[in-house]
């Protein structure tokens, strides 16, 4: 009658060491960082944009990125949004350039002008905001970059 425990247990332990190897407690988020961005030719109201995102592995296993969700805000207005599921797997240590499309909010683009109008600048607060989901990883990656954008030439 004890036996029946025993393997139980066993099972038990097996199941969690491979549950907690899964974990990656050494896992690294990826950077980014945009190398490109672009107008593309557009046949509706909304323009559409090329950004080129450089990706910086710092793991010792391949990321294979099955989505990437992105969206950009100015001073709080969400003005570009996209997604893509056409992303090389990027290797151990490795870095890889991607190329992807957004497509403007009409409405957002025009109260950003709007608060432009009324507030002249020099410069603008920007958030770029990347989810990646990676196969064999159960929770989704998510890197924000904020920063400014100045128009005075001397900054």
């Amino acid at each position: 009658m004890t036996k029946k425990p025993s393997v139980l247990l066993y099972s038990l332990i097996i199941f969690l060491a491979a549950s907690c190897a899964s974990l990656q407690p050494d896992y690294e988020p990826p950077s980014f960082m945009i190398t490109d961005f672009r107008a593309l030719p557009s046949g509706g109201i909304a323009p559409k944009f090329e950004i080129g995102l450089h990706i910086i592995n710092p793991n010792r296993k391949a990321l294979d990125i099955i989505g990437i969700s992105y969206n950009a805000k100015i001073d709080g207005h969400k003005i570009l949004t996209g997604v893509s599921n056409k992303i090389p797997v990027v290797g151990a240590y490795e870095e890889s350039d991607v190329k992807l499309t957004a497509t403007t909010s009409l409405f957002s683009s025009i109260s950003l002008l709007a608060d432009l109008m009324r507030e002249q600048r020099s410069s603008f607060n920007y958030v770029l905001d990347v989810k990646m989901d990676i196969a064999g990883l159960r929770k989704k990656i998510h890197v924000q970059k904020e920063g400014t954008i100045s128009l005075d030439p001397e900054h």
